[in-house]
């Protein structure tokens, strides 16, 4: 089995800059770190190569300090993995990071199956997944918490708000792994060791290397939501203190007289 794993590098802090012109995230030089649902997707993947054989490579898409992730992936017990980078892609929103991943992955040649987090912690937007599978053409489920081949196919159990689902899916196709569906292996020492910068293991895919060159498919330029405005909130630290009389009437005049209640 040809397993692809989507993972991305996120801020690894709240305390992070933004570019007043295009609004988005300065990610350069920003304390990063993987986002935390992608682990439980890495962690299925490396399970079902364990059990069934085959490849498991990650691909990222971002500045190159999202190299780090990837060497993670690869002391967790990756096969390589890919950083889909170049200015050209920056500032993409979902529909155009999506196209990117789809475009970068075409590059990689044939898989059975890619698999996703359910979310990222810094667009909490779902719909990453779902709209790369609907580029590249082939189904998807999401909110999965368990997979097992059968009969060439995957039977898959999904985690929905009001029920749970079973169900088969024809490979390839793409999966978007719930969260806390399993314990994330640590990485491992040993294999830091043996590949260090893993260099040998990681290909680096620009905008020279995707079919599409068409620069108003990538990016800023691809992306049809912009950001209007963005600034920090004010930050109040004005307090009040009771210390007499009824401590709830009180309260509750003081939350009255505000219009919280």
């Amino acid at each position: 089995m040809n397993i692809i794993v989507c993972i991305k590098q996120v801020p690894g802090t709240s305390n992070v800059n933004i570019d007043p012109k295009t609004g988005t995230l300065i990610r350069d030089g920003a304390a990063a770190k993987m986002n935390p649902y992608d682990l439980f997707a890495l962690e299925m993947g490396l399970k079902l190569r364990e059990e069934y054989g085959g490849s498991l490579r990650v691909v990222s898409m971002g500045p190159n300090s999202a190299l780090q992730v990837i060497r993670e992936a690869v002391y967790m017990g990756a096969d390589g993995g890919v950083l889909i980078s170049d200015r050209k892609f920056g500032g993409a929103d979902v529909l155009a990071t999506s196209y990117t991943l789809c475009s970068g992955i075409k590059a990689l040649g044939d898989y059975d199956l890619i698999l996703t987090g359910k979310q990222t912690t810094d667009g909490d937007t779902a719909q990453v997944g779902s709209e790369l599978a609907e580029h590249l053409g082939i189904p998807h489920v999401a909110y999965v918490r368990s997979l097992k081949v059968k009969d060439d196919r995957l039977e898959y159990v999904s985690n929905l708000d009001e029920m749970v689902v079973h169900g088969l899916i024809e490979m390839p196709c793409l999966v978007c792994a719930d969260g806390e569906i399993n314990t994330p292996r640590l990485p491992s020492f040993k294999r830091k060791v043996e590949f260090e910068d893993c260099s040998e293991l990681i290909r680096i895919i620009t905008f020279d290397d995707v079919e599409d060159k068409d620069e108003n498919h990538y990016g800023l330029k691809g992306s049809p939501t912009q950001v209007e405005k963005i600034f920090e909130p004010d930050k109040n630290k004005d307090k009040q203190m009771i210390s007499d009389g009824d401590l709830a009437l009180e309260t509750f005049k003081i939350l009255k007289s505000r219009k919280f209640i």
